[in-house]
């Protein structure tokens, strides 16, 4: 029998690049893999063709509410909600359902954290959706529920990861990351209108107050050999649709040369098909990623200051949100783990 899915919050930006991944899929261009319900909340009754011409596939498919009976009797349930909401229906779901969360309700372990930055009842954590992770790919193979990572936290881990595992810096760290106006969603926003973003750049929620900084400090802090690491992080807003640009600095360590850290970057992810260290003198931009699940990744060491600085920039809707998912759900299903999952960009 074919493998189900379902995808709530299908016509969200997330939703719907969960769905542009699937229609590639080898497992669905099989017959292995069958999309079934697409549920929202405001869409209800629409047609997907009406929504999301862009998936001319399923244009005759209309979306229908985001309740349980709609999304029960999946093998896999896509949950791309708000923050808040992902809980009370994977309480709902079956055991053997593999459900995959793309919100932040189940991606902190500390329940201080989510309160000091989230609103609601804290629901607890699952396998974190960073394959890249050491330890985690095989958590996610294992597991039934998993959390995908938020599309800042993921740029920063990626490119912040070998240094800390390392040891190559000090565990003080300062991220400033650009971002698309995408990483907003899909609801109506003054802030977000083209008529507010033409033109203009603007940093939002500084050093702190941005509630990815939690998951940021709990991803990095996990690896690190010098404690808890501390993060500053500040998002600035570009007027672009897609595409994260994260600068990641922090003091080197003691004796720590750009030999050491070309050599560390390049070992840990020698075998990660997603992401790539570029060569020397060559950095990431955000239109070599755009409709990929690649992280391309730069680290370059100041040796004026002694600091290192490393750039990273991914798709945030691609491997920052539902490329990730995706990711995660051929793991959790025993499928190739690169399956529908493209690494060329999409150029010019």
């Amino acid at each position: 029998m074919a493998i189900t899915v379902a995808v709530a919050g299908a016509s969200g930006y997330a939703g719907g690049e969960v769905l542009r991944l699937l229609l590639n899929h080898p497992a669905y261009l099989s017959g292995e893999l069958e999309i079934g319900a697409l549920t929202g909340h405001s869409t209800a009754g629409e047609s997907v063709g009406a929504l999301m011409p862009h998936l001319p596939q399923l244009r005759e498919r209309r979306i229908v509410d985001s309740t349980v009976e709609n999304l029960a009797g999946h093998d896999v349930v896509f949950l791309g909600l708000p923050h808040g909401h992902s809980a009370e229906i994977a309480k709902t779901l079956g055991e053997e359902v593999l459900v995959i969360d793309c919100a932040a309700d189940f991606r902190l372990k500390d329940k201080a954290a989510w309160d000091a930055y989230y609103d609601g009842e804290y629901a607890g954590s699952w396998p974190y959706g960073i394959p890249e992770m050491p330890g985690h790919r095989e958590a996610i193979a294992q597991s039934k529920r998993v959390a995908v990572a938020g599309c800042f936290p993921t740029t920063t881990t990626l490119g912040a990861l070998p240094a800390v595992a390392k040891g190559l810096i000090e565990p003080d760290i300062s991220v400033i990351a650009v971002t698309g106006v995408s990483g907003a969603g899909k609801k109506a926003s003054v802030a977000q209108l083209g008529a507010e973003t033409m033109g203009n750049v603007r940093a939002y929620k500084p050093g702190g107050s941005h509630r990815h900084t939690p998951e940021m400090v709990q991803n990095l802090s996990e690896y690190s050999q010098q404690g808890p690491v501390a993060v500053s992080f500040t998002p600035v807003l570009a007027p672009m649709s897609r595409g994260i640009l994260a600068t990641i600095t922090a003091k080197l360590a003691p004796g720590v040369d750009a030999a050491a850290v070309r050599a560390a970057y390049e070992e840990f992810y020698a075998d990660e098909p997603f992401c790539l260290v570029l060569p020397e003198g060559q950095q990431p931009e955000t239109q070599n990623v755009v409709g990929s699940n690649m992280v391309h990744i730069q680290a370059h060491v100041d040796d004026i200051t002694g600091r290192l600085i490393v750039t990273a920039a991914l798709d945030n809707l691609c491997k920052g949100t539902a490329g990730g998912a995706v990711q995660c759900m051929n793991l959790a299903l025993g499928l190739p783990e690169t399956a529908g999952l493209p690494q060329a960009a999409v150029a010019p």
